[in-house]
Parts: C-alpha cells; sequence; structure tokens
C-alpha cells in the first residue's frame, strides 16, 4: 500500500443520518485519538458506495474498516437492507457490523442478529452515556478485536 492510500484507510465507517447524534459519536472518538481514521456517511446508499468503491467513493482505498457502526432508521436504504447487502456480498461478508440505534424493538434486535450482526447496541439517551458507549465500541473495535488481515484487505 503506497503513501496516499494508507492516509485513505477508515478504520470506521459511521453510517448516521442523525447530525447531532454523529457530532457526539466522533467527538466521544475524537476525545480517545479514534477518529483520526473515521468516515461518516450519512445514508444506506453512501455507506453500501462506500465500501463497495462505488459513486463518489470509487477511487478510495479498498481496504476495508475495521468495523461498520450502524444505524438501522436510515434514509434511502435501511440498517437492515445494508447489513443484508454487507453479509450478501464475499469481500464484506466478515467486515464486523455493530448496530448503534435508538431501537429498543425486540424484532429489530432479532432481525440484526439473524442477518449476523456482530453486535447490537441501543443509544443511550443520556449525553456522557452515549459518549463512553462509543468511545468503548471505539477502543474495543479499533484497537482490541483483531481480524484476519484478509478482512480488511490489507
Amino acid at each position: 500500500m503506497d503513501v496516499m492510500e494508507r492516509e485513505l484507510v477508515v478504520d470506521i465507517l459511521l453510517v448516521e443520518d442523525n447530525p447531532n447524534d454523529a457530532e457526539l459519536a466522533i467527538r466521544a472518538l475524537k476525545k480517545h485519538h479514534l477518529a483520526n481514521h473515521l468516515e461518516w456517511v450519512k445514508d444506506g446508499v453512501a455507506a453500501l458506495d462506500f465500501l463497495f468503491q462505488r459513486g463518489e467513493y470509487a477511487g478510495r482505498s479498498a481496504t476495508l474498516p475495521r468495523v461498520v457502526l450502524l444505524d438501522l432508521r436510515l434514509p434511502k436504504l435501511d440498517g437492515l437492507e445494508v447489513l443484508a447487502q454487507i453479509r450478501a456480498n464475499a469481500d464484506t461478508r466478515d467486515l464486523p457490523v455493530v448496530i448503534l440505534t435508538s431501537s429498543k424493538e425486540e424484532q429489530d434486535l432479532v432481525a440484526t442478529y439473524q442477518l449476523g450482526v456482530n453486535s447490537f447496541v441501543p443509544k443511550p439517551v443520556a449525553f456522557d452515556e452515549f459518549a463512553r458507549t462509543v468511545a468503548d465500541l471505539g477502543m474495543y473495535w479499533v484497537l482490541v478485536n483483531r481480524v484476519p488481515p484478509d478482512i480488511r484487505n490489507d
């Protein structure tokens, strides 16, 4: 991987349409130095374009992020469909995906696990708790968890 590609490698793909939740998540990750290689997209179509190098992301590095933090309620394409397409593609099938959502619906929890999600995390309502949860997720999936190199295309 050359220097330019290394600069474009993303560790966390944040898929969140709510700008307040996204800003809070980004701040929490920055506080723990985990946002240097973060990409924020606001809808399901943009998430898939990023992962599959389509549209405005056609020229980006083929390296996959270490984790996708995915909301369920998204414009254009909801989180369940994004997750289904991630799992249906051989190149992204094993990519760690964490659902980070305000949904408390049991059916959402069950549906995401049936589709192969790695973790389902309800968004805490309290600011401090939300920030702590996002920081903990970032630290675990970026710094602690290890995946085989072929999952990221490193």
